[in-house]
């Protein structure tokens, strides 16, 4: 007899195992195996539940986008200016729970899913969207009809110190991190002339 009140936890352990194989293995090449092995329970119970691989891929992009998003909003509420949420959004971006070997992992290899999984696409298209309004509309107080280009470089940068830090192999340093994208925009709000 199925113990009740179980599914959720185990749900949750086997996208966390997931998220910590592609961090270990460096790539979407991991076994429901492997994955339902490190969160302490069988293949078939982890089939049961997500009834395969690519699903169990997606609720691992679900959880980490939940994560971000929370930390955004977190930061956002601390903001009191239109500077401090565009710093606000980029420092949520390089926090400790984001910026993880495992999670800088698993992101690099949802965009890779994205290229051939449509529920992934979405998924990303949706983060991208809600990552450029959110800059967007700190930024236009501050540099007007430039919002939407600046916006864009900052999402790029933050995609490209994800991307640099994936190919290191060392501890990531948060605050060095969101420094290099903060100094882009320092540079822009400097060259901004109203």
């Amino acid at each position: 007899m199925p113990k009740l009140g179980m599914e959720p936890i185990r749900r949750a352990a086997l996208v966390k195992a997931t998220i910590a194989e592609i961090g270990a293995h460096g790539t979407l090449d991991v076994t429901v195996g492997a994955i339902a092995k490190r969160a302490g329970m069988s293949s078939a119970l982890a089939h049961h539940y997500f009834g395969g691989k690519e699903q169990i891929f997606l609720a691992a992009m679900r959880h980490t986008l939940t994560v971000y998003s929370a930390e955004v909003r977190g930061a956002l509420v601390m903001a009191v200016s239109s500077e401090s949420r565009v710093e606000a959004i980029v420092r949520a971006s390089f926090s400790s729970s984001n910026f993880r070997p495992e999670v800088i992992a698993a992101w690099l290899n949802f965009y890779v899913l994205a290229q051939t999984v449509p529920e992934a696409k979405r998924l990303l298209g949706i983060y991208q969207a809600r990552l450029r309004s959110n800059l967007v509309f700190a930024l236009r107080p501050l540099i007007g009809s430039r919002a939407g280009e600046v916006s864009s470089r900052i999402a790029a940068l933050i995609d490209g110190v994800y991307l640099r830090q994936s190919l290191v192999k060392s501890v990531p340093d948060q605050s060095e991190a969101a420094r290099q994208v903060l100094s882009y925009l320092a540079l822009e709000l400097e060259s901004y002339v109203t």
